[in-house]
């Protein structure tokens, strides 16, 4: 074939299409329900179907993001921040692809939306540093009056169910899945409802970046209808608020109040500025605090006997 008509072929070949899919259990199914729906650009302008999530979506992203908690939750923390760095790296790779997503999906120029994913693959480093050092900060030794050594240390809650942010389609996905995973709690998160794409997306960076199946689970579709059998699920520990709006969220706390779940409620600086400083505050949301009382034996003048 010549060089003429390999090239008029190109010129006028149709496009491939993506087609997007759930994230669950480190495989990519389609919803069990078969429905999709529509993803438009900032102008309207239609950009992909997406899956439409129904409650069985959720309940088998629940016993996936379960059975992983086991290996996730036991790994060391060195081994998990080599993981999130691992998924900064992918990240890397595949910039330009989640420049031209977050483009689309926020109305933001290419410049803007290129700061936003710069911040976001910024975002995972900083999560990945922290795996093996959040327990220094709230762990330690604590003086008690006895002949004791008594000694506090954060554990994962489980699994936590994630609202992604509405508005900010990555970065502020980045900011609320990181912190979750990088103190050994697995989860199940529901895409933003209006820019789903990026965390699909996302999906296929976590199936190829060492993280084991099952330990980020990513759902599509209407926040409120997924949303509502996570909150009531009783193997689910926690939920993060941050994409409910006000009537959402108080209903979700109700629904989560049924098994005491630990629920972050949404914060009105998030929306403000998704890339100022995190902080420590969203993985501490997700710890619980362990505390072991060991004897010293007895203790004179001259200090223990041992």
């Amino acid at each position: 074939m010549s060089t003429e008509s390999i090239s008029g072929s190109a010129a006028g070949r149709l496009s491939v299409l993506k087609t997007y899919k759930l994230y669950v259990g480190g495989k990519f199914p389609r919803s069990e329900s078969g429905r999709v729906y529509e993803v438009t650009d900032a102008k309207g302008k239609w950009l992909a179907n997406a899956p439409l999530s129904s409650r069985k979506d959720a309940r088998d992203a629940v016993v996936a993001a379960r059975k992983a908690f086991g290996g996730w939750s036991g790994a060391t923390a060195y081994n998990r921040g080599q993981i999130l760095y691992r998924i900064a790296e992918m990240l890397e790779g595949r910039r330009d692809q989640y420049v031209a997503e977050v483009a689309d999906a926020e109305g933001l120029s290419k410049s803007k939306a290129a700061a936003q994913v710069d911040a976001a693959i910024d975002r995972w480093v900083w999560y990945a540093g922290w795996t093996d050092k959040i327990a220094q900060v709230v762990g330690g030794g604590n003086p008690v009056a006895g002949p004791f050594f008594n000694l506090s240390s954060p554990e994962p809650t489980g699994v936590v169910a994630v609202l992604a942010p509405q508005e900010s389609s990555f970065l502020g996905l980045v900011s609320v899945v990181a912190p979750v995973i990088a103190t050994g709690n697995t989860a199940v998160v529901v895409a933003s409802e209006k820019s789903p794409l990026p965390a699909l997306s996302l999906g296929e960076v976590l199936a190829t970046s060492d993280l084991p199946g099952g330990v980020v689970n990513i759902l599509s579709g209407r926040t409120a209808e997924i949303a509502a059998p996570l909150a009531a699920h009783q193997d689910v520990n926690a939920i993060d608020l941050a994409g409910a709006d006000e009537e959402l969220a108080k209903e979700l706390e109700t629904a989560a109040a049924d098994n005491l779940k630990r629920v972050l409620r949404p914060q009105p600086v998030d929306g403000a500025d998704w890339a100022a400083a995190p902080g420590t505050g969203r993985m501490t949301a997700f710890l619980e605090t362990k505390t072991v009382w060991h004897p010293t034996g007895a203790l004179g003048a001259s200090g223990s006997s041992y």
